[in-house]
């Protein structure tokens, strides 16, 4: 059985570690020098150049990008302070940002139950020592929890109603890097790293004690450098939509150990019928249905190693069948001039996505405000949770921002909801890294902090409501 090696969203240097570290090196010496050879690789790259194919597309026609690496790449992870003597992020006026809950294990994604309990995914990446070491050499450990992953989903009860969860317990453990949630009739599903299982399930179960199932198989593997999976259903719940990230950056260990990877997978609820819905979305995480209509959205990582401002992460619409790019071109067809792989045709009918979110950014939260709780200006719009650059010279993401719909479709451009991650910009310092959303029942949006073991509840004041 091979063996697994899961990596964090935002820690791209686990196939550096993999390939260059755990393969050749023994001695911190080594790692060293091989650190030193990947940037010299790296900067060679600075003169290389790429146009557009002569196959045009609405990205060649209307979006203007720096051609690669017009700056240096550069590793520039942050480092986190964590939050202390009270302080918390900050809102847009009129609405209120307090402490919902902490104290977990990297909290990295949130599901909402239909009595308004909220379940917390707590799982990480699980380093061996030389992977430890080498977050250490490449500064990593100052942006990532390297701590081994808690594997649980642990359970928030607001027992009393006044807003504040009093009941806390392990819902479920003995996992596998878990993400994704979901409750469809009388089951319980969870998508670990490397399959999706399903558990039975009652209304207003406090945890769950009997054996599970597994529904279906997940590719992971020895390169699996995006390992969280999200799910979703359809309005029915007659399919679940799997998000599975890429395995590498740009398919650098050969598009054969990308099988059903980059794509967004749908499966029926029995494990039957698994197919690719839409693939070379590199890693999209965050899904939800725009209100009013059955079109999935998404957001997606892009990748790194390109420069500064290459390549933008984005919000997009997914469609059936449709192929995004990765990893021959992006952002429509701007070709990666490190991907020598034969182009499949397919990659002829790359579509655009709608909106770019920023390089670098780490768009992985998304969920659509459906409720009525927030000024009518927010609803039906989408917040997007960035968890922050590291591949860039000028920190990016550390926010949480909004993007306005109307009529199912982007009607402005994103602007910043909840700021004040950031601690000191010039020095790379940070308070936290939002990753995870979700809407409450009485609308307050609800955000998981991860590195600081945080969720914020952000809530509309009662003169805030009104506004329009």
């Amino acid at each position: 059985m091979a063996p697994k090696w899961p990596t964090q969203h935002n820690g791209r240097w686990h196939d550096f570690l993999i390939t260059n570290v755990m393969k050749t090196l023994f001695t911190l010496v080594t790692i060293m020098l091989v650190l030193s050879l990947v940037d010299n690789t790296v900067s060679g790259q600075a003169n290389k150049t790429s146009s557009p194919s002569k196959k045009t597309s609405v990205a060649s026609d209307t979006i203007k990008l720096p051609p690669p690496n017009a700056t240096k790449s550069k590793r520039n992870f942050s480092n986190v302070q964590h939050w202390e003597n009270g302080k918390t992020p900050e809102a847009k006026d009129g609405f209120t940002v307090v402490k919902f809950a902490d104290g977990f294990e990297n909290p990295r994604w949130m599901y909402a139950m239909a009595n308004g309990d909220i379940l917390v995914a707590e799982s990480n990446s699980n380093h061996s020592i030389w992977e430890k070491i080498g977050g250490f050499l490449i500064g990593a450990s100052k942006s990532n929890n390297l701590k081994n992953s808690a594997d649980k989903i642990t359970l928030l009860r607001d027992s009393n109603g006044d807003g504040v969860p009093d009941i806390r317990i392990t819902f479920l453990d003995g996992l596998n890097q878990p993400f994704g949630m979901l409750v469809l009739g009388n089951w319980f599903y969870v998508a670990n790293t490397d399959a999706l299982w399903r558990y039975p399930y009652n209304p207003g179960d406090a945890n769950i004690k009997v054996k599970g199932e597994k529904v279906v198989d997940l590719p992971a593997g020895k390169h699996n450098r995006h390992w969280t999976r999200n799910i979703i259903a359809n309005k029915n719940g007659s399919k679940i939509y799997i998000a599975v990230g890429s395995g590498s950056n740009v398919a650098e260990n050969g598009i054969g150990q990308e099988l059903l990877k980059a794509s967004i997978l749908e499966v029926n609820p029995d494990g039957t019928g698994l197919r690719v819905f839409a693939s070379g979305l590199r890693n999209p995480v965050g899904m939800d249905w725009a209100p009013d209509t059955n079109v999935l959205w998404t957001v997606v990582n892009e990748r790194d190693e390109l420069g500064d401002d290459l390549v933008p992460d984005y919000l997009t619409s997914v469609k059936e069948g449709g192929f995004y790019g990765w990893p021959y071109v992006y952002f429509g067809y701007h070709e990666d001039p490190r991907v020598k792989d034969p182009k499949p045709q397919v990659v002829e009918n790359t579509i655009m996505p709608e909106m770019g979110l920023g390089s670098h950014t780490a768009s992985l939260g998304l969920v659509f405000y459906k409720n009525k709780a927030f000024p009518s200006r927010y609803h039906e719009g989408a917040f997007i949770a960035q968890h922050g650059s590291w591949n860039r010279s000028v920190l990016s993401g550390y926010k949480v921002i909004f993007v306005p719909f109307k009529n199912g479709k982007p009607s402005g451009p994103p602007e910043d909801f909840l700021t004040g991650f950031i601690a000191d910009l010039k020095a790379d310092k940070v308070y936290g890294r939002p990753v995870g959303l979700l809407v409450q029942k009485d609308g307050s949006l609800l955000i998981a902090d991860d590195v600081s073991n945080t969720i914020w509840r952000v809530s509309a004041t009662t003169s805030n409501i009104s506004m329009k």
